[in-house]
């Protein structure tokens, strides 16, 4: 899609896609527009959010998502696409769940994009004391951080369905000397969006601090994902600004290791993200 077209095409709101889905016994069908892109591949925190709403179809939404692997197989390019989702198990208080995300290739063979584990548990009684962690604050807050323009062109597609407010460390390819990043983000339309699913999408949505250390644009891909996430509360407004912290623990060989941690707008910990993430350059 040229740069002129991506301009004036219509972007997809969220919750519009999720409403295109449709289920088939244990397949989803779901259809994703180049607005969702990040390069030439979906979003993979889209991809991972829409894996997650096929498990709830399949297997019930009864449970919250406790954890969440993600390996990233192979690109998922604009249009139609499959989960095809198994029940691995189903304990009195852990259910897993795996998801295959596949696609047809040009000549109608099946090409792997991705293959996800989901572990759904219920609360349970416990002696143990609660431990919350607190989220460091920041010299400046949501409202006193630059936004950071969308460009078509330049910056991911998928991009112009968030807002990105920045709040401290490296913007990339700045030649920074950070190894983190912190972020103010939010959803543009979100209506409908429960916070569950809002936070597997959202921990995903910045590129790795690491890029802040080049001083030239080079190409990321996210190779595997572990997300373990927190319940938190429901009712919280959906246009709220989280914010996603982000680190990189270890680098070398083209690869980075990385954590986050996702904060809702109330400043409660909704996830923590380990990635293991390719740079070509």
């Amino acid at each position: 899609m040229s740069d002129s077209a991506r301009a004036t095409a219509r972007p997809t709101p969220l919750p519009d896609l999720l409403a295109l889905r449709r289920r088939e016994d244990q397949r989803v069908h779901f259809q994703v527009p180049a607005d969702w892109l990040q390069g030439r591949t979906t979003f993979g925190g889209l991809l991972s959010l829409l894996a997650v709403q096929a498990m709830r179809d399949v297997c019930g939404s009864d449970w919250p998502l406790r954890a969440l692997q993600t390996n990233f197989v192979g690109p998922v390019l604009a249009g139609a696409f499959q989960a095809d989702v198994t029940l691995l198990r189903q304990g009195k208080n852990v259910r897993q769940v795996q998801c295959r995300i596949t696609q047809l290739d040009d000549q109608g063979v099946e090409q792997v994009g991705g293959v996800l584990l989901g572990v759904f548990g219920s609360g349970r009684d416990s002696t143990l004391p609660a431990l919350m962690p607190a989220q460091p604050t920041l010299a400046k807050s949501a409202e006193e951080a630059t936004v950071l323009p969308f460009i078509p062109g330049l910056t991911p597609d998928f991009t112009q369905h968030l807002e990105f407010r920045f709040g401290e460390g490296g913007l990339p390819f700045s030649g920074s000397t950070d190894w983190l990043t912190r972020t103010y983000v939010r959803l543009r339309q979100a209506q409908g969006i429960d916070s569950e699913l809002m936070a597997v999408m959202l921990a995903d949505a910045g590129p790795t601090p690491a890029l802040s250390r080049l001083s030239r644009p080079a190409p990321a891909s996210s190779v595997s994902w572990a997300l373990e996430l927190r319940p938190v509360a429901t009712d919280m407004p959906h246009d709220g600004i989280w914010r996603m912290d982000k680190e990189a623990l270890a680098v070398g060989e083209g690869y980075v290791n990385e954590r986050t941690h996702l904060w809702t707008p109330s400043g409660e910990l909704a996830a923590l993200g380990y990635q293991v993430v390719a740079v070509y350059g």
